[in-house]
């Protein structure tokens, strides 16, 4: 759970600032007509939960059992591209005038994103001792 706990910590911290200060007017500029004026919190919650729980699973317990902050890095950036792709490849496919500048955007961010997280939560582990 201590784990857990780091990891969500960091991705919620990198994530607001990206949401909330970094990339704010460019989602409402590409995607305004599709954003809804109040966030549902509790998908977005279990969006986060969901996510970190997948990157300890697949990027870094792996990683922490080989110490190797290498295996942190790229798997986390492989995730992260994977999972990104995965909701905006889908949306391009699917969704009318989906802003394919959102899904560059978002694919770059969630690979990003993950590596970051995985790497940071790595880091702290090794130096807590987890």
């Amino acid at each position: 759970m201590k784990l857990y706990g780091i990891a969500f910590s960091i991705f919620l911290a990198i994530d607001m600032v990206w949401l909330g200060l970094v990339a704010r007017n460019f989602y409402g500029k590409q995607l305004g007509f599709l954003m809804k004026v109040n966030v549902n919190w509790v998908a977005a919650i279990i969006f986060y939960l969901i996510f970190v729980a997948g990157l300890l699973i697949f990027v870094i317990s792996p990683a922490l059992q080989k110490e190797s902050l290498m295996s942190a890095a790229l798997m986390g950036a492989l995730f992260g591209l994977v999972t990104y792709a995965t909701y905006d490849l889908t949306n391009l496919a699917t969704v009318k005038d989906w802003p394919l500048l959102v899904t560059i955007v978002d694919l770059i961010w969630g690979t990003v994103l993950a590596t970051l997280v995985s790497t940071l939560t790595y880091v702290a582990a090794t130096k807590l001792g987890l």
